[in-house]
């Protein structure tokens, strides 16, 4: 999919359940598209590393880099910036999580993976992880 005038942004995105089995998603403020919180990693830091930071800075959940389990890589296009693609590192976050919006997260939205899905889903998760989630092993 990439080509040229295309951007690539190297992300970092963690798959976080709630006691109810639903996975979390959140959107940032001046954005309409749903997503795994996570973000860019900064200088020196690894995949894991961005995931654990990223996750507590936007819904306040503290995981160590080392407990995150990793669920798989992945380019997709990017939810909310024109000609540009993402390359994510996906983790999954052991146990179950209360989470709060913070930083630049304006709405987070529990989602049952066994029911409908919203049509303001980012592409990573319609496209890779969620397909994944949902094919019985």
């Amino acid at each position: 999919m990439s080509g040229t005038g295309t951007d690539l942004i190297v992300v970092s995105a963690v798959c976080v359940y709630n006691t109810d089995g639903q996975l979390l998603t959140v959107r940032k403020r001046g954005t309409d598209k749903f997503m795994h919180p996570g973000g860019k990693p900064e200088p020196g830091e690894t995949a894991a590393e961005a995931a654990s930071r990223e996750l507590h800075e936007e819904v306040g959940i503290e995981v160590a880099p080392d407990l995150l389990q990793p669920l798989g890589v992945w380019l997709a296009v990017a939810a909310n910036e024109a000609a540009t693609n993402i390359e994510a590192t996906v983790f999954t976050a052991p146990g179950t999580w209360e989470a709060h919006p913070s930083a630049e997260i304006a709405e987070i939205r529990w989602l049952d993976l066994n029911g409908p899905l919203p049509s303001d889903l980012a592409p990573l998760l319609t496209d890779h992880v969620i397909p994944l989630l949902t094919t019985p092993t």
